[in-house]
């Protein structure tokens, strides 16, 4: 989930701080552990700070934009997530700390701060143009990898003698080391400007590519080894008018990855709802957020 979302793991476990008394929370020969104890104990530590962090934050969240995520869109997302897994998703829960409650309590935190971020932050015609620049529709490519540039050059100089469809599969099936398409003619998922799989310098080459049949001219090296790539399906960028939308989702997704912005937006949504930390040991548990270094440093990202 995202990188700003500080230690909503431990949600449940700040259940216990909320109820600060003398009831007992431990009993031994001789002694016992009151709540008063535990929470004393909890808010000297950085992640019972987290902890309490990230319930103010999930708790102004769901007042201000709570009628945007329903539980049954979290499910969803819950589910989802547990049909990727398969069987080893229990375990992934436990290895990450995690019960089905609190996972649950990201994924609403996760879809209740996106709502925040579009309500929040609107992306200005500079920021599209400038994202228009980077854009790339949905190309299709076919590729053959192979650990030598000699080797590479040597396919290259075949495919300029015949670039059929039919050459290209075969030689991708008998050269290719990458045994997850060389049996497919090394045909790669479509991708954009967005993809974050492939290796940046693969992609660049790609998108020169002007039309189906087109192929790299010379061996594209990136960590894997040396690449033969040809188009299959080129479409036309088109009028940035008629993408404006898309731009506008490329924007939002960016900045939901964003540790400055979304920080910028929960200050945001913290400051409307006005928070007032009762215990003075506590009084900077906000900081992060609210204190005047932070605001200054998140300025700046976070103006429409």
């Amino acid at each position: 989930m995202k990188k700003w979302i500080l230690g909503i793991a431990g949600v449940v476990l700040a259940a216990t701080l909320a109820g600060c008394g003398s009831s007992t929370v431990a009993n031994m020969k001789g002694a016992k552990i009151t709540k008063d104890d535990y929470y004393q104990e909890m808010k000297s530590t950085t992640s019972g700070q987290s902890t309490l962090r990230s319930m103010i934050v999930l708790k102004a969240l769901e007042q201000q934009y709570g009628k945007k995520v329903s539980d049954k869109k979290v499910t969803a997302q819950y589910n989802k997530v547990k049909s990727q897994y398969g069987s080893s998703f229990s375990s992934a829960l436990q290895q990450s700390g995690l019960t089905t409650k609190t996972f649950k309590e990201q994924i609403k935190t996760s879809l209740l701060s996106s709502v925040a971020l579009k309500d929040l932050k609107k992306p200005t015609q500079k920021q599209i143009d400038a994202q228009w620049k980077k854009y790339q529709p949905k190309i299709t490519v076919q590729h053959i990898l192979v650990a030598k540039k000699d080797k590479a050059d040597e396919l290259i100089a075949d495919l300029k003698k015949d670039n059929s469809e039919a050459n290209f599969k075969k030689l991708a099936k008998a050269n290719s080391t990458d045994t997850a398409t060389a049996s497919d003619a090394g045909k790669l998922s479509p991708f954009d400007n967005t993809d974050t799989s492939l290796d940046a310098t693969f992609k660049a080459a790609a998108f020169k590519l002007t039309k189906a049949g087109d192929f790299t001219q010379t061996p594209v090296k990136t960590s894997y080894g040396y690449h033969i790539i040809r188009a299959i399906k080129v479409p036309a960028k088109g009028k940035k008018a008629d993408h404006t939308a898309e731009l506008k989702k490329q924007l939002y997704t960016k900045w939901e990855s964003d540790t400055t912005v979304m920080t910028g937006v929960i200050k945001k949504v913290l400051k409307k709802a006005n928070v007032s930390i009762k215990d003075s040991d506590l009084k900077n548990v906000l900081s992060v957020y609210l204190n005047p270094s932070s605001a200054s440093s998140t300025g700046s990202s976070t103006a429409n």
